[in-house]
Formats: C-alpha cells, structure tokens, sequence
C-alpha cells in the first residue's frame, strides 16, 4: 500500500510525505495483526508505483504550500513565491 500523508502540527504548520512500507498501521500504535485482519490483501492492494506516489507528493506540496517555510516543514521542493 503506498500512500501520501498530511500532518498539521499543533502550531498549524503542515508536512506531507509519504510511506511505501506496506504497513497498515503506520501512522499509529495500535497493533499491525489488529488493523490487518479487517482488510483483505485484495483491498490492500494497490498498482500505483513509487515514482507516481512520488510525483503525487510534490503535486501536494504545492498545493498545499506546505514547502513555505511560513506554512509548512517541507523544504523541497524549494519554494518560489508567486
């Protein structure tokens, strides 16, 4: 499973990011077999490959702005103001 995440931080500033781990509970603590057992792999699955997620992530970025050091923690790509 590849997905792209988005943090808000208490302050409000952003990061977004990626995890291409496979691993279901990769945002928590709560334990793996748990979370699993309720998904089939065919429900896991997913054909998007790393370079898509990738460029997904940077499309995101953007979008969000979360590379602007005055709204996010991302530094690349490396912001250019409008």
């Amino acid at each position: 499973m590849k997905v792209i995440y988005r943090i808000t931080y208490p302050n409000g500033k952003i990061y977004i990011g990626q995890d291409l781990t496979d691993s279901i509970n990769y945002f928590g603590s709560a334990a793996h077999a748990l979370i699993a057992a309720d998904f089939t792999r065919e429900q896991r699955r997913d054909f998007t490959t790393a370079a898509d997620v990738s460029r997904r992530e940077v499309e995101f970025i953007k979008a969000f702005r979360s590379n602007d050091p005055a709204v996010g923690y991302n530094r690349w790509p490396k912001f250019k103001a409008d």
